[in-house]
């Protein structure tokens, strides 16, 4: 299952997802080895200090083995395409690709060509579902719920 855009899923999943994280944000050990023999890709077009290790340290607290591929050091230098990279790394069998992308609808793009779940870790000024999934995870822990309530952005909305 590829996690694209925030509205693909139900409240319920919502739900396990943030009860999930509030767990292992509570108790790292509770997700040692959940998944452990996982391969993940993180493919990051845009550079991203905390999103980047954000995946990085989840998945090896997890127990995968997360794999970084610089895209500065790529064939992207030379011109490979986006579906050309997605193909190639769809082709290694990962687990799970994590993409961060400066375009809009990349992270689809991907996960049509990848033959994998691709989460979308952000792209350019469409989605950003886990940053949406942390931001209500911070709401319900600090306001006990996130049903009814009305949020305002401030900020660098753009970027």
């Amino acid at each position: 299952m590829h996690l694209l855009q925030i509205d693909s899923l139900s409240d319920d999943q919502i739900a396990i997802l943030l009860d999930a994280a509030d767990l292992f944000a509570s108790d790292p050990a509770a997700g040692a080895g959940k998944l452990s023999g996982k391969t993940i890709f993180n493919l990051f077009y845009e550079n991203s200090t905390r999103t980047a290790m954000s995946f990085a340290v989840a998945a090896a607290r997890l127990g995968a083995q997360p794999l970084t591929l610089s895209v500065e050091h790529s064939s992207v230098k030379k011109g490979e395409t986006l579906a050309d990279t997605a193909r190639t790394l769809g082709a290694m069998g990962p687990d799970a690709i994590v993409l961060r992308h400066r375009e809009n609808g990349a992270a689809a793009q991907v996960a049509a060509l990848a033959g994998c779940p691709v989460i979308n870790a952000g792209d350019g000024t469409n989605e950003h579902p886990t940053q949406a999934l942390l931001d209500a995870l911070v709401i319900r822990r600090r306001l006990g719920s996130i049903a009814g309530k009305r949020v305002a952005i401030c900020g660098d909305v753009m970027h």
